[in-house]
């Protein structure tokens, strides 16, 4: 029988999204974050629940026969991948079965329609949120992502795979920028420090990068000497538009602003989806797959339908990217997004379209939706990874449009909102995968419904 705090070996025996690696120990069935079926892995067991244990994957004694490739030189420490080890049609393979059993499970009974693999699976992203800290205590200056189950360890990650090299380039030489100074990193224990992220984005269509460094107020540095440093990289294969400085005294462990200062250059860099151009802006959400996005909203727009007489709603509309999107195929579109940054660079991406027929409005759904007085054909659903907030949901299937595309990053919150959408009288008409994350467990899913 498991018990606290006690070490065990054991069989991973299922893998049920998102990401739950199950097996059992002397009868007793055993959960843990991460693990491939057919690992024998050492568990710690840290709690029980009503039916089952859970643990954390202390060790990996034997791996799976799927493991069949290198993945980067990262593999195993960092935390940022599942999957580096696994071919890439195992891969979409296991996200696919995750799914349909996700759904089995909540009793929707639905044919998935597949799951449509990312035009690239090396070199994808556009964006990196990358951690300062060390690699162990009181060690040399890391940067990169956190370790696997750690909270404080980072790792130099100088060979991950899943960005274009000029984000390794750009990492490389802010760390050593500030390890010749002896700047320290933000520490999360005794909150002292001065270095706590750099976030880099780059346009996959124009190659237009942008910097941004997050500090505390706590140190004063040579903020021209560090921009001198980055404008001298002589092998970027793309081009800087612009170095920021974003100051950041919250205790919590995210990116937020207290200030923000242009050092160089411009504050937006230029992505271009589908034949529309787009303004990004540091804080701004996108898609981290410029060319899976591609891919992503042309599902959409085909489950949508092409009547161009239709009023349609774009609700948790970002940027306005999927909102714009709908344009060519709707007299009106009507995007909504909490925050107000997002919507001031939507309505100027939609002028830089040359759109007259998307109009945007800053604020909470849940208190939108009371307010407009014009009936929508169809809404478009895009909702943070919590899904539809449980009070506004009702309220958005109040307004009984024909359809629903719903497009979700989550999909255990996904199935929870679509058994509400069939108390309601939708029918879920087609359900795809699109894989918008090759290497982790993540995965976007496309779902149509149709009012009965």
């Amino acid at each position: 029988m498991a018990k606290k705090n006690k070490l065990i070996d054991m069989n991973i025996e299922r893998v049920e999204f998102p990401n739950k690696g199950i097996g059992e120990f002397e009868g007793t069935e055993i959960r843990v974050k991460g693990g491939i079926v057919g690992q024998k892995v050492k568990i710690n067991v840290t709690r029980r629940k009503k039916e089952y244990w859970e643990g954390k994957i202390y060790e990996i004694l034997e791996t799976s026969p799927y493991e069949t490739e290198n993945g980067c030189a990262h593999t195993g420490i960092c935390g940022g991948c599942t999957y580096q080890k696994l071919t890439y049609d195992k891969e979409l393979e296991i996200k696919l079965n995750q799914l349909k059993d996700l759904f089995r499970r909540a009793e929707i009974n639905v044919d998935i329609e597949g799951i449509e693999a990312s035009p690239e699976i090396n070199g994808y992203r556009n964006k990196m949120e990358y951690s300062f800290g060390d690699e162990e205590k009181d060690g040399p200056l890391a940067l990169g992502l956190h370790m696997k189950n750690r909270f404080y360890e980072v790792v130099n990650t100088y060979d991950c795979n899943i960005v274009n090299m000029d984000f390794t380039i750009i990492r490389e030489v802010t760390r050593k920028f500030f390890d010749d100074r002896n700047l320290h990193f933000y520490n999360k224990r005794s909150h002292t420090g001065l270095l706590r992220h750099l976030v880099v984005r780059r346009a996959q269509s124009t190659g237009e990068i942008l910097v941004n460094l997050v500090t505390s107020s706590q140190i004063e540095f040579d903020k021209e000497a560090y921009v001198d440093s980055l404008l001298g990289i002589k092998d970027l294969e793309g081009k800087i538009k612009g170095i920021l400085h974003t100051t950041n005294d919250g205790l919590a462990d995210v990116v937020i602003a207290d200030k923000l200062d242009i050092l160089y250059g411009r504050d937006i860099i230029r992505e271009e989806i589908l034949g529309l151009k787009f303004d990004i802006s540091p804080f701004s959400f996108f898609q981290t797959n410029t060319i899976g996005a591609e891919k992503l909203y042309s599902i959409a727009r085909e489950f949508a339908g092409s009547d161009e007489k239709r009023v349609i709603f774009d609700l948790y509309s970002g940027t306005g990217t999927i909102a714009q999107m709908m344009s060519p195929i709707a007299k009106k579109v009507i995007g909504i997004e909490i925050v107000e940054e997002a919507v001031e660079k939507a309505k100027e991406n939609a002028l830089l379209n040359g759109l007259d027929n998307v109009e945007f409005i800053a604020d909470d759904v849940f208190n939108a939706v009371d307010n407009l007085n014009i009936r929508p054909d169809l809404i478009i659903l895009d909702p943070p990874r919590d899904g539809i907030h449980p009070k506004a949901i009702n309220k958005i299937i109040d307004f009984k449009p024909e359809r629903f595309v719903y497009i979700s990053c989550n999909p255990s919150t996904l199935v929870r909102d679509l058994k509400e959408f069939k108390i309601n009288g939708y029918r879920i008409d087609r359900v795809k995968c699109m894989d918008m994350f090759p290497r982790t467990p993540h995965v976007e899913t496309v779902c149509l419904l149709e009012r009965k």
